[in-house]
């Protein structure tokens, strides 16, 4: 373990998972159909290297999760995976961020056509001041894709379990809808355009329980279509939601703090089995 983190009290208590983990089947990656594969994927913003050596595969059909303290990186490894990073200044990628066998970074690769295909919902609710409609109508209106614009939207609305709420509302401003409301309209925003893979960061931590709870139900509807990527810093909902689980931790050498991939596995496992020891620190919540 690195010389920086706090030092474990060995007459600790032995691991004992403090987590509510729903009993699934274990996780068929073997099977399933690889969308992401980071090979040895390191980010720098300048001369700065901001997550280091990252290798891991993200599963068609299947939620993972990305957990740890802040800073190491979680957010950062996310939005590298549709490159909503690309506008920051000094930002750029080295090893491969490979989906569906295709390099994300490649020069030849439209950034626009990659944000299509991986959508994205953020921490907190962001709808357009427009109606309802306009705000699931305005990506496909932008892509041309005009046609049938009505079922599109109402198709998106169920798909995020909201049109029954809304149904007779859609001129409404979206501003007017309660928290959780506002987050599964972007949910439904995202889906308009039928991406591949949804990725949602932190997309409960400006909410109430009772609308986490809604937002963690649909997350479980979503996946029969889409694979789904999560940040989140609360465990109980990775554990709730997930079958994969990345911790992230960090490493500080020379007074400079790099964020690391400590460990990748089924959730399950994960919380109750760890194989390394900062994982177990972690999710015992003696460090983090």
């Amino acid at each position: 373990m690195d010389s920086s983190q706090p030092e474990i009290d060995s007459s600790a208590a032995p691991l004992i998972a403090p987590l509510a983990i729903p009993n699934r089947e274990p996780t068929a990656t073997t099977a399933s159909e690889v969308v992401f594969d980071l090979r040895d994927v390191d980010v720098y913003y300048g001369s700065t290297l901001a997550v280091e050596g990252v290798s891991m595969q993200v599963y068609k059909n299947v939620i993972t999760a990305m957990i740890g303290p802040s800073g190491c990186g979680k957010s950062t490894m996310v939005r590298t995976l549709n490159r909503m990073n690309d506008s920051v200044p000094g930002f750029r990628v080295t090893g491969e961020a490979l989906y569906h066998g295709n390099n994300l970074y490649a020069g030849d690769v439209d950034p626009v056509e990659v944000r299509r295909r991986i959508g994205m919902v953020f921490q907190r609710p962001n709808p357009f001041p427009k109606s309802i409609f306009d705000n699931i109508a305005w990506a496909p209106r932008i892509l041309g894709l005009k046609d049938e614009l009505g079922e599109r939207v109402e198709k998106a609305l169920r798909g995020a379990a909201l049109w029954d709420e809304v149904k007779d509302r859609l001129k409404s401003s979206a501003l007017g809808l309660s928290g959780g409301q506002q987050q599964r309209l972007c949910i439904a925003r995202s889906i308009a355009i039928e991406p591949d893979v949804l990725l949602l960061d932190e997309p409960c931590s400006a909410l109430d329980p009772i609308a986490t709870a809604s937002v963690e139900e649909l997350m479980q509807d979503l996946k029969r279509n889409y694979t789904l990527v999560i940040v989140t810093h609360n465990m109980q909902q990775a554990a709730r939601v997930a079958e994969r689980t990345a911790f992230f931790s960090l490493e500080v050498s020379d007074g400079r703090r790099t964020g690391v991939l400590v460990e990748y596995d089924d959730t399950e496992k994960l919380f109750t089995r760890p194989d390394d020891k900062r994982t177990e620190d972690y999710v015992t919540g003696r460090f983090g």
